[in-house]
């Protein structure tokens, strides 16, 4: 016997069918969407403001250390130097003062022959320091230039310091040789202040001018003693020594070479009788 299908029945398979499809399908999408899709990221977080950069600690400034104080060597003695301070005339007003002293230590006519009268202490300053120096600035000597010209004798082609040069500082080497060095140094003691303001005016505030004297007097006694005659060469004005080594010597030490060994000898023999008495401890018997 055949079975007749219901259609309303047929109807309703097809339906139930056709869901259960639809369904599977779409169980089936959704499973593929959430494999396939990528992985949800984490949202960016905006990168946290820079810490307030804290301004580094500067160190304090070091203070710069106060320079040390100059080491006195020869020190003049204090008392009298401080008694004389009270009583002298200022730097710039010092020249009758000293004047009058030099007059009554070495006589008029020695003072009116050879001392620049003006300016006294500050030339006499700017000699002493550059003694030991190359040069002395002419313009600033205390002392008269030495008259006339040099004197000099040719041998061939050589040119020779003459002897007769010496005795064009003869004269002043003489009132040097009768000066009594002990009242020099006391007029020295007495005028001190002004010294050493001028001194430390050129430039050395920390400096000591009794110092700087006996250096300069060091470097005289230092002379070499040039036995042979001695040559010269033209320099742009003036004569010079021909040889190097003589011509490289400090300005005081070339000055004594020109005086001739009689007069350096003189010359030399007084500055050390001044720096004895310089350089003596106060109360000392020089």
């Amino acid at each position: 016997m055949l079975k007749t299908t219901d259609p309303e029945e047929s109807f309703r398979n097809k339906v139930i069918w056709w869901s259960a499809i639809i369904v599977g399908a779409a169980i089936i999408g959704v499973g593929a969407y959430f494999r396939l899709r990528p992985a949800p990221q984490a949202p960016v977080q905006p990168a946290p403001p820079p810490a307030a950069q804290q301004p580094q600690q500067q160190a304090a400034p070091l203070t710069p250390a106060a320079p040390p104080a100059p080491v006195i060597q020869h020190p003049v003695p204090a008392q009298s130097a401080q008694t004389a301070a009270a009583t002298l005339p200022t730097l710039n007003r010092s020249d009758p003062t000293v004047l009058d002293a030099l007059t009554r230590l070495v006589g008029q006519p020695a003072v009116a022959r050879f001392l620049v009268p003006k300016t006294i202490i500050r030339h006499i300053v700017v000699t002493v320091d550059n003694l030991p120096r190359a040069k002395v600035a002419a313009n600033l000597r205390p002392i008269r230039p030495t008259p006339g010209q040099t004197v000099i004798n040719q041998q061939g082609g050589t040119t020779l310091l003459s002897q007769s040069n010496y005795a064009r500082y003869t004269p002043f080497v003489k009132v040097i040789g009768a000066m009594d060095m002990k009242s020099l140094a006391a007029l020295y003691f007495r005028l001190y202040p002004l010294f050493q303001q001028a001194y430390q005016s050129l430039g050395y505030p920390h400096g000591y001018f009794n110092d700087r004297l006996v250096e300069a007097i060091d470097s005289m006694l230092a002379t070499p003693q040039v036995q042979r005659p001695i040559e010269l060469v033209q320099g742009r004005v003036f004569w010079q020594f021909a040889d190097p080594k003589l011509e490289a010597l400090p300005a005081g030490q070339k000055l004594l070479l020109r005086m001739g060994p009689q007069n350096a000898a003189v010359i030399e023999a007084k500055l050390r009788q001044l720096r004895q008495l310089i350089t003596s401890p106060p109360g000392a018997s020089p």
